[in-house]
């Protein structure tokens, strides 16, 4: 997806306030390229490391809340930090990446840039971080409340069942029952039957 080069004094317009020093300081540290990429489905930000004389890559999601911004920068820089440290001998979401993340995280927590509601799912995410924020489906709950809410869009577990919902390619479903943390969701124009987070946002078309 096309990304942008963010100018660091553009930086802050993405973040809660009192978060813009503290940022950066770690991006200058670490000489990163710091990029910010149209909405994507799958990530919500990604790393690279740096190659020859190549800077360290970082981009993040441009659409996200200031706090989700934050909190999946920190994620991104974690693993820099923890590739600076162990290079390829570890695993991507380790207890060395976990580690890392969780001292990050720790630091803004303590400075209270984080409303209530949040800091109160973050103070979970230490004891075990999660491979992505949309990977904790209370943080991502909480998280979704301070997003601009657009017509007709919620999560997956707000719809009733039986009800019809359209996503971002035009698709269509209808939700059925729920597993344990998934919903099954039949696709109207195949009858396939697919898995929906429950903290996954969708159109809602019709209700039955």
């Amino acid at each position: 997806m096309p990304k942008k080069e963010v100018p660091l004094l553009k930086l802050a317009d993405y973040m809660p306030e009192g978060t813009y020093e503290p940022v950066v300081e770690y991006l200058n540290h670490y000489k990163v390229h710091l990029t910010i990429a149209k909405s994507r489905d799958s990530i919500l930000g990604d790393y690279r490391h740096k190659i020859d004389s190549r800077n360290h890559r970082i981009s993040v999601n441009g659409n996200l809340n200031k706090f989700a911004f934050l909190i999946t920068l920190l994620h991104e820089l974690a693993h820099l930090i923890t590739f600076e440290k162990y290079g390829r001998r570890v695993q991507s979401h380790g207890k060395e990446w976990k580690t890392i993340y969780g001292q990050i995280l720790a630091q803004f927590i303590e400075h209270k840039v984080f409303p209530p509601d949040i800091e109160k799912e973050l103070h979970k995410t230490l004891k075990n971080p999660g491979a992505s924020t949309c990977a904790e489906d209370g943080l991502q709950r909480v998280l979704y409340q301070y997003n601009i809410k657009k017509n007709n869009h919620m999560l997956v577990e707000q719809i009733p069942i039986g009800s019809i919902f359209r996503l971002n390619d035009g698709r269509r479903f209808q939700k059925g029952k729920k597993r344990t943390k998934r919903h099954e969701c039949t696709e109207l124009a195949t009858g396939k039957i697919f898995l929906f987070n429950a903290v996954y946002e969708v159109e809602l078309v019709e209700t039955i």
